[in-house]
């Protein structure tokens, strides 16, 4: 008789990862973009108010990233993290021209969530902002640190960025929402071109979250597929991450309608390459440890 063979042990998956969600308080009056004009969006959005989503989706850990330009805000989402079990990691706001920007980095760099920074580049006025010589000191201090730059950009950023990332090409860099193609208008080759450039000549990652608020109302997939075929043409699933940009995916869509438009246009994708861009690639970039991904989804706190 045969020796019998032993099991087969089952490899088990990444956790599902949102990598781009938000919360904030109308009350706390730091968000200078968030006005009764967005009725959508001019409320109240807490942890218990995602929880369901990510039941539903069977999302298991979040990236909570930072959606004003204050200190008090990124505190503000630090404490909510530390009280939410689904939230795995934490993108906040320095001041990186501040004399004590390397500081106040060395300081979040501490708080065991904090995983990287974003300045709000689309809010800025000067696209060439990022190539200031008088960021380099915070930029390094990112590097000696361990922390990402989230780069909250529009294409016309993206010739800025790239420069910047040569100057820094040790600092791990992801472009938030594809940068931002502004699909309503059909305005694509320009985009286009200058995401491939990037893709090609850095090892920037990039989210595909947001997209589906840069299209014009009721956009489906048929209207989004084109720009997901870039992404993923230049990028690879290995250099993407999926994201929901809740709750300012409600602008356009909502949670669940985004996330099964993007299980719709993977469907045809491997195993493997389905993972990494539904937790695997954001586990390695935010460097999430498998021991932070609870058992099931707490929608307290």
């Amino acid at each position: 008789m045969s020796a019998p063979r032993p099991l087969d042990r089952a490899i088990p998956r990444p956790p599902r990862i949102d990598s781009h969600q938000h919360f904030w308080s109308v009350a706390r009056t730091d968000y200078d973009w968030l006005t009764p004009a967005l009725p959508q969006l001019y409320r109240d959005f807490l942890p218990a108010d995602l929880g369901l989503f990510l039941t539903s989706a069977e999302i298991n850990l979040t990236v909570l990233v930072q959606a004003a330009p204050t200190l008090a805000e990124t505190r503000f989402l630090l404490d909510l993290a530390q009280q939410t079990p689904f939230v795995a990691a934490l993108v906040g706001w320095v001041d990186m021209l501040a004399p004590d920007a390397p500081d106040q980095i060395a300081m979040l760099a501490t708080q065991p969530r904090v995983r990287g920074v974003r300045p709000m580049l689309q809010d800025i006025p000067d696209v060439e902002w990022i190539r200031k010589p008088q960021l380099r000191a915070a930029l390094l201090s990112l590097i000696d640190h361990g922390l990402s730059f989230d780069a909250l950009v529009r294409p016309v950023h993206l010739p800025a960025l790239l420069e910047m990332m040569h100057h820094h090409p040790q600092l791990r860099v992801v472009i938030d929402h594809g940068a931002k193609p502004n699909i309503a208008a059909g305005q694509r080759e320009a985009w286009e071109r200058q995401i491939r450039v990037v893709a090609r000549d850095s090892t920037a990652h990039c989210k595909i979250s947001g997209l589906v608020t840069e299209a014009a109302p009721g956009a489906t997939l048929d209207v989004l597929r084109p720009y997901l075929d870039v992404l993923f043409e230049c990028f690879g699933p290995d250099r993407l991450m999926w994201g929901s940009d809740w709750p300012v995916v409600n602008i356009a869509s909502d949670y669940t309608a985004w996330w099964e438009m993007t299980q719709q246009y993977l469907l045809p994708l491997d195993p493997a390459a389905r993972e990494a861009v539904f937790g695997g690639t954001a586990q390695r970039f935010y460097r999430i440890e498998r021991k932070a991904c609870p058992s099931s989804v707490s929608i307290g706190g």
